[in-house]
C-alpha cells in the first residue's frame, strides 16, 4: 500500500510492522514523532507491544538493554544529544550482543544549539559495536529498518543497529512509501529466538557485569568477528529483501560510475542532490559519477574497491567534522586505500553541516576542484569547507 509519510513516521510503521515486545522512549526533536506514532499504534490497537515512556534517553536504551537480554524484540529512536547521552549504554548494548534497532534522526550536536541535520552524532558512535545503516529517502528509512531487525537478530550476528535519516530533509518530509503488507513482513522476519543466554528469574544469572584483563580483549575480538560476519548478511538480506519486496539495496549504489574519472561518495539524503548533478556534469561532456554509502558499518571494503578503486580522483563528502583533522568517512576511505598499489586521489569536502543546503552548485564546485587535482596530479589542501559564509566568521 502506498502511502505519504514523513520519514520518522516510516520508521516507526517499519517498527510496528516487525512486532516488537518492548519500546522504551524519549522524545527528542527531529525524532519525537516515532514515539508519537508508537503510542498511537498502541492506543489504537494496531501494536501489541510494552510501550515505556522513561525520563532521558539514557534510561531509554538502559531499559532496552534490560528488556533485549530476556530475549525479546526491542527498538527505539533519538537523535544528536539524546544518542550522545546513551553513549556509554551503546557499549553495553553491542558488548552484551543485544539485536536492538534504533532509528537516528541525524542532528547536529551543540553547541551552538542547532536542530538541524548533519550526522555528527550517528559518526561520533562508530566504535561503539553497533551496525550503523544511512537512508537516502522515506522508503529506504522503513525497508532498513525491517531488514536491520532481521540482520541484527541473525544468530551469526546478534549486534544492535542505527538508520540514519536526515533531520527534516527526511523526518518531517512528505513523501511516498510503499508500505509492505503484515503478513509479508511476518515471513521476511520471523519471531525473534535465540539459543544465547538470557535473563531468566528461573535461571539466574548475571550478564556483562565484569571482564578481568583474562577475558575482556577475547570478548571484544569476538564482537569483531561478529561484525565482520555481519557483511556477508547484509548482502543475504538485502538480496532476500529484493526477492520478497522488488526493492534493491547495495552496500555502496553506484551510478554512472563505470567510465568515471571523478567519483562523489555521498551517504544520506544529498545523495539525491549529487545524482542530480552528476546528470548535468554528464550532459557537459564531464565523466562523473556518484557512489552513495548505504552501510558504514560494517565498512563495506570490498564493495568500496569494485565501486570506486578505478577512479583518478574520489571526492569523499562528509556531513561531520572530526575537528583538526578531517571528515571521518574520509578517514575510514583513506584507511582503506593505504596499503593498495593502485588508488584513486582521494580529496575530502565537509559539507551540509548543521543542516545548511548542499547544492547542485556545491557538487559543481568540488568537481570544477577535482579536475584540477586530476590536472596537477596532487591535492593541495586536503579538507576543503564548502559553502562557507565569509562573514559569518
Amino acid at each position: 500500500m502506498k502511502i505519504i509519510v514523513r520519514g520518522n513516521e516510516a520508521t516507526a510503521i517499519g517498527a510496528k510492522l516487525c512486532r516488537p515486545d518492548v519500546i522504551p522512549a524519549y522524545p527528542i526533536t527531529p525524532s519525537t514523532l516515532f514515539p508519537e506514532k508508537i503510542s498511537e499504534f498502541v492506543a489504537n490497537g494496531e501494536l501489541d507491544t510494552q510501550f515505556v515512556t522513561v525520563e532521558s534517553e539514557h534510561s531509554a536504551i538502559s531499559a532496552c538493554i534490560g528488556a533485549s537480554a530476556t530475549g525479546v524484540r526491542t527498538c527505539t529512536s533519538t537523535a544528536s544529544q539524546g544518542l550522545a547521552l546513551m553513549h556509554e549504554m551503546l557499549f553495553i548494548a553491542a558488548g552484551m550482543r543485544l539485536p536492538i534497532v534504533m532509528p537516528i534522526g541525524n542532528r547536529a550536536l551543540a553547541a551552538p544549539i542547532n536542530i538541524w541535520c548533519d550526522h555528527q552524532d550517528s559518526i561520533s558512535e562508530l566504535d561503539t559495536g553497533w551496525m550503523q545503516f544511512y537512508a537516502e529517502k522515506n522508503q529506504e528509512a522503513l525497508d532498513l529498518v525491517i531488514m536491520a531487525f532481521r540482520i541484527a537478530e541473525d544468530k551469526r550476528i546478534l549486534l544492535p543497529a542505527m538508520v540514519g535519516l536526515d533531520a527534516f530533509v527526511l523526518t518531517h518530509t512528505m513523501e511516498i512509501v510503499d508500505v509492505p503488507e503484515q503478513s509479508a513482513v511476518d515471513e521476511f522476519l520471523p519471531p525473534f529466538t535465540t539459543s544465547a543466554s538470557y535473563l531468566d528469574p528461573k535461571r539466574p544469572a548475571t550478564i556483562g557485569s565484569f571482564g578481568t584483563p583474562d577475558y575482556y580483549m577475547d570478548f571484544k575480538y569476538a564482537e569483531e568477528l561478529a561484525m565482520n560476519a555481519a557483511e556477508k548478511v547484509i548482502d543475504e538480506v538485502f538480496a532476500e529483501f529484493n526477492t520478497k519486496f522488488g526493492r534493491e539495496y547495495k552496500k555502496i549504489n553506484t551510478y554512472k560510475t563505470e567510465d568515471a574519472d571523478i567519483i562523489l561518495l555521498t551517504m544520506g539524503s544529498m545523495s539525491g542532490t549529487a545524482r542530480a548533478a552528476v546528470k548535468q556534469l554528464r550532459k557537459e561532456g564531464k565523466k562523473v559519477g556518484l557512489a552513495k554509502i548505504t552501510v558504514l558499518r560494517p565498512f563495506p571494503t570490498q564493495e568500496l574497491y569494485a565501486s570506486v578503486g578505478h577512479a583518478k580522483v574520489l571526492a569523499v563528502l562528509d556531513r561531520n567534522i572530526s575537528l583538526g583533522f578531517g571528515g571521518r568517512v574520509f578517514s575510514e576511505v583513506s584507511g582503506k586505500f593505504i596499503n593498495r598499489s593502485t588508488k584513486p586521489l582521494i580529496t575530502n569536502y565537509i559539507v551540509g553541516l548543521g543542516g545548511r543546503d548542499v547544492k547542485i552548485s556545491d557538487f559543481k564546485e568540488i568537481v570544477t576542484d577535482s579536475e584540477n587535482v586530476m590536472t596537477t596530479g596532487k591535492v593541495d589542501t586536503q579538507t576543503k569547507w564548502i559553502n562557507l559564509k565569509e562573514e559569518n566568521l
